[in-house]
């Protein structure tokens, strides 16, 4: 029943007016939904929003490389960081909010900043959340399905869906953080994209429309897959975007388990 017939129902017309009908014999066809080219110009044009990328939220350990510390931020570093990014006037926003700013130019918040949280990891439940939740910000967690509720230290199915029903985004980091650059066939986009997708929209009740490349390797001849799949927005880390493609090559940058407050401050200032 249409929205029409259902509220003509609601007042008792329905079964006088359905009585009374005629078939239409020669119905008008519909149109057919027309996807307009973007602006790319206008997209690569506009400023760039900050975006901080985030793995571990844990203390180091003396196995952690060098390179790791980059990848881990210890829970004192990021609540630090946290604090300075309220007490400096940072508001987050979250991916529609980007969406619509690059595409159309709709306004965004003073000070706009978006946390990014990819690969699952339960310390970004444990810690990230509350001490977000400190200062009203809202997050994007990138999840790999494959990891989910397997292991202690990735989050469970039903913290996902807090992280959600609490204004969090819950988006794409493919199954097993496969290299994109190296998929190739219909059973890798399935693998790695269908069926993720499919599981957190399951997990969620959600729509899952943001992806965040696995180690923010890309490749432009793979770029299509995401327009097919609905995708409008993909985030790598902080290589040149695709000025053919500017939305799925978002940049975002690593804050680094080496920065002090003051350091993470100069690179927001400086990197966008």
């Amino acid at each position: 029943m249409s929205k029409l017939t259902s509220a003509l129902a609601t007042l008792g017309l329905f079964a006088t007016i359905t009585s009374q009908a005629k078939p239409i014999e020669n119905p008008t066809p519909a149109l057919p939904f027309i996807v307009m080219p973007q602006n790319n110009a206008a997209i690569m044009g506009r400023k760039q929003v900050p975006i901080l990328c985030y793995h571990q939220i844990r203390d180091w350990k003396p196995t952690d490389s060098k390179v790791s510390k980059d990848y881990i931020i210890p829970p004192a570093a990021f609540k630090s960081h946290m604090k300075m990014l309220a007490d400096q006037g940072y508001h987050t926003i979250l991916p529609d909010q980007l969406y619509d700013y690059l595409s159309k130019g709709t306004p965004l918040p003073s000070k706009p900043i978006m946390l990014t949280f990819d690969d699952t990891d339960r310390d970004q439940f444990d810690i990230a959340r509350p001490e977000m939740k400190k200062y009203g910000f809202k997050g994007v967690f990138f999840i790999m399905t494959v990891s989910i509720g397997k292991v202690k230290h990735y989050m469970s199915s039903e913290q996902i869906k807090q992280l959600s029903d609490e204004g969090n985004v819950i988006a794409s980091h493919t199954w097993n953080h496969s290299n994109f650059k190296k998929l190739s066939t219909a059973k890798d986009w399935e693998t790695q994209l269908d069926k993720p997708t499919k599981k957190l929209e399951e997990i969620t009740g959600k729509p899952v429309k943001y992806f965040a490349f696995p180690f923010g390797l890309w490749n432009e001849a793979n770029l299509p897959q995401l327009h097919k799949r609905g995708f409008k927005l993909a985030f790598q880390l902080a290589e040149k975007r695709d000025a053919n493609d500017p939305l799925m090559t978002v940049r975002r940058i690593l804050d680094s388990g080496y920065w002090s407050d003051k350091a993470l401050l100069n690179s927001i200032e400086h990197s966008f």
